[in-house]
């Protein structure tokens, strides 16, 4: 088996989940080897079969080889997203038989021979099914086989060989239970992506990626919030100011108050921020609805995200004031926070945005 061209290899290849090829910049390069690391419940293998699943769109043969999960429990993920994996090739390293006092011995640790096997079997896979992208979940069964990281090492580069001369895309996912700071996967692979679940305090838990590396790609680095739905990952690339620029006029434009326009010297400037504090009931949320319908009026867009408050309130509230929001949002010039979920990133940018967070801030 011969190595691919240069240019064959360098090409681009998307991952399928919403958002991550965004940071991607395209996706990964194909015929290469990459980590996905993450704790338990983090969404590594929904990620790792919507890989296959898109690969099989495409016309590419996906494997994905499990050493700690059953199949029933692959296909149960896939179920709970709405997906086939018919034509997909799943293989369970450790058949169930393998368990019984038959298979035990005495004459060596059972890893020396577990390894060897282990290692044997992913490549008769490999070399039986001839795959384009391949998984292989998880890389935790692989180090306690190895028993001591040299061992472990030099495992995982001879199957990064083997990869390389079968011209295989390769998920290697791996749960985290290795010592802190044990960095062996991160020089050998070609790129690394991490997955974290964090548990707050309060609310739902919170799952953000990073990519740690991804060798001669350029691509967005920080960290990128992502949800799991129906359907599989959604991730939601960090904004950079400087990527969404836009000319506009640096004119002020009114907040809909004469007065107020006195007082900040002709009204708000564009590209600027005002924030508006004070205790409760001073009027806060009344100036920002109402610096919220003059820019309406002006025929521009406007976002309001409401988070202490019900919009059914704030909607009764402002109309008792005789600020009828209702009609801007029929013709789609409003969006609330109910509206935003789905819509908001699809849509173009809004020229004003007002806020409320315990204190309401303007945008213009």
């Amino acid at each position: 088996m011969q190595y691919r061209s240069t240019a064959a290899s360098e090409s681009r290849l998307a991952t399928g989940t919403s958002g991550l090829d965004d940071v991607l910049r395209g996706g990964i390069t194909s015929q290469r080897l990459y980590l996905i690391e993450g704790t338990l419940g983090s969404g590594k293998t929904t990620l790792a079969l919507k890989f296959l699943i898109d690969g099989r769109e495409v016309g590419d043969r996906g494997l994905y080889i499990t050493l700690s999960e059953i199949v029933d429990e692959l296909t149960a993920v896939a179920y709970s997203h709405n997906w086939s994996l018919e034509g997909i090739e799943l293989f369970e390293m450790v058949a169930e038989d393998e368990f019984n006092s038959e298979h035990e011995q005495s004459l060596l640790h059972p890893s020396e021979m577990e390894l060897g096997e282990t290692v044997r079997g992913i490549i008769e896979q490999v070399e039986r099914t001839d795959p384009v992208r391949v998984v292989l979940d998880s890389l935790s069964e692989l180090r306690l086989l190895s028993q001591n990281p040299l061992r472990y090492r030099r495992q995982i580069l001879a199957l990064k060989h083997f990869f390389a001369r079968r011209n295989c895309t390769v998920l290697m996912l791996d749960d985290r239970t290795s010592a802190p700071g044990d960095l062996q996967l991160h020089s050998i692979t070609h790129g690394v992506i991490s997955l974290e679940q964090l548990a707050n305090d309060f609310g739902s838990e919170r799952r953000r990626l990073r990519v740690i590396k991804l060798r001669g790609l350029k691509y967005h680095g920080g960290y990128h919030d992502f949800t799991i739905e129906t359907g599989g990952l959604v991730v939601y690339p960090r904004l950079i100011a400087a990527d969404h620029h836009r000319e506009y006029s640096s004119e002020p434009v009114t907040t809909g108050l004469a007065e107020l326009d006195a007082l900040l010297g002709a009204g708000l400037f564009p590209g600027t921020n005002a924030l508006l504090v004070g205790p409760a009931g001073v009027g806060k949320t009344t100036t920002a609805i109402l610096c919220m319908i003059a820019a309406l009026e002006r025929g521009q867009k406007a976002v309001y995200f409401l988070f202490d408050e019900r919009i059914s309130t704030l909607m009764i509230r402002s109309k008792a004031l005789g600020m009828d929001l209702e009609r801007h949002i029929h013709n789609g010039a409003l969006k609330t926070a109910r509206s935003i979920r789905r819509n908001f990133l699809r849509e173009s940018s809004p020229a004003q945005c007002a806020v409320r967070w315990k204190k309401v801030a303007w945008k213009s």
